[in-house]
């Protein structure tokens, strides 16, 4: 048997075929080129017919068609609320794709599904609570407690990056101000340290980036701080302490088993990012005198998450 996941982004689809081993063994992209929810329907159903033909797998074999969307569903009534990035309002998903095939349809959030996609791929077959955390433009995460998804009462649970830790702080896209990913994400160390090297301007910084700020990343301070560079390591310094606020607070209220990060900020060395961060959330939390502890772990499937946990919300 076979499950299809598509992830909805918000400038590109993909869909892919995944096998009762959790692996997928057949991958379709295709632009996002929005005109109508109604043309949005036809293009997700045509997209999952094409994938099925292209592999050569019966229909009959396929158990379920799952999506994740960039914002809350409905998945009792196949619909989709609303979405970031693409206009999409109450959107019927699955009775417009049951007007091209009658097969079960399961929807899920982006980052949900991401998770879902991490938890039945963690090497601890055992676990049965797992929240991922993606460090990106700004901060995802999804919650997996007794083995499912946690959505909430209105689909919109496991927002996060937009938990306060700083009050009357930055303002954020969301409307609060003092959001997690405005002091944790990707893009905020990016500012943290453009202010560094505007402070500092015999920083190792400018010379890694050549002098142009318009070529710093995440990893800028990083490499820096490994260069013995004192500004570099206040940036990644500072930054830790805002990610662990965070996540220690993720922990005290869900006590997970396992949080993964992803994104790009994840791949740094583990003895400059995980091991520094286990000791500071453990400090943190509640529990710490406890034999059992949440384990920070780095995510494993990268952008096959979405793809991989959208297909397994058919089991």
């Amino acid at each position: 048997m076979y499950y299809i996941g598509i992830d909805v982004g918000g400038t590109n689809l993909k869909a892919g075929l995944v096998d009762e081993s959790y692996q997928i063994i057949a991958v379709k992209k295709a632009p996002l080129h929005f005109q109508s929810m109604d043309q949005m329907g036809e293009t997700l159903a045509q997209m999952a017919l094409e994938l099925v033909e292209e592999s050569g797998v019966p229909r009959e074999q396929v158990v379920s068609v799952g999506m994740g969307f960039p914002g809350p569903v409905d998945d009792k009534r196949g619909v989709v609320i609303k979405t970031v990035n693409i206009p999409i309002r109450f959107m019927p998903v699955a009775e417009m794709f049951h007007r091209h095939w009658d097969v079960p349809v399961r929807l899920g959030n982006d980052a949900d599904c991401a998770a879902l996609g991490e938890f039945y791929h963690y090497e601890d077959k055992n676990i049965e609570s797992l929240i991922l955390v993606t460090l990106g433009t700004g901060i995802g995460t999804g919650i997996i407690l007794n083995g499912r998804i946690h959505a909430g009462v209105n689909g919109c649970a496991g927002e996060g990056g937009h938990m306060v830790i700083v009050h009357g702080g930055d303002q954020c896209t969301c409307g609060r101000r003092g959001c997690w990913e405005r002091y944790a994400s990707a893009n905020a160390l990016i500012r943290q340290t453009m202010a560094a090297m505007e402070a500092s301007k015999d920083s190792a910084m400018w010379t890694l980036v050549g002098g142009d700020l318009s070529s710093l990343d995440g990893r800028t301070a990083f490499e820096a701080m490994r260069r013995g560079d004192s500004a570099a390591r206040d940036v990644v310094d500072q930054y830790l302490r805002y990610l662990a606020d965070g996540l220690s607070n993720l922990v005290n209220i869900f006590q997970p088993e396992v949080i993964c990060l992803g994104g790009g900020v994840s791949h740094e060395r583990d003895e400059d990012l995980l091991v520094p961060l286990q000791a500071m959330v453990l400090d943190q939390c509640f529990g710490r005198e406890a034999d059992r502890h949440t384990r920070i772990v780095k995510a494993r499937l990268g952008n096959d998450a979405g793809i991989i946990g959208a297909a397994l919300l058919g089991l």
